[in-house]
């Protein structure tokens, strides 16, 4: 088993518990870990027998498109969506984080972070 990992990737998103947060966006990041067994590609060189990064990318983009109120329920959806895209990947490990949240102080982000694996309930 082998780990592909998408590090702090950016996004301009509309999420946020409050109305006000859905409506002037704020910066992302997601971090995105997923297990593998890329023993096959690794020995022949071809990316049929691995996950495409490329693709990986553009579905963490497609949901972040879609407005949420809970940084929880983000991260769960981004990881159903890999499970569900991807029958290889036999775990997923997502982090996703608000900069500067509207919490009436100096904080610079605010995290969740969920595993899940695809034989097992969520971790």
């Amino acid at each position: 088993m082998g780990e592909i990992s998408l590090e702090n990737m950016e996004f301009f998103a509309y999420h946020g518990f409050y109305d006000e947060e859905q409506k002037i966006g704020n910066k992302y990041s997601v971090d995105l870990r997923v297990w593998v067994d890329f023993h096959r590609a690794a020995l022949e060189d071809q990316l049929r027998y691995t996950v495409n990064y490329e693709k990986l990318y553009r579905l963490v983009a497609e949901v972040m498109a879609t407005p949420t109120r809970l940084l929880e329920h983000l991260a769960q959806r981004i990881a159903q969506e890999v499970l569900q895209h991807f029958q290889m990947v036999e775990k997923v490990e997502v982090s996703v984080a608000k900069h500067n949240p509207p919490i009436g102080g100096v904080c610079a982000k605010a995290r969740v972070r969920l595993s899940i694996s695809r034989d097992r309930r969520q971790q």
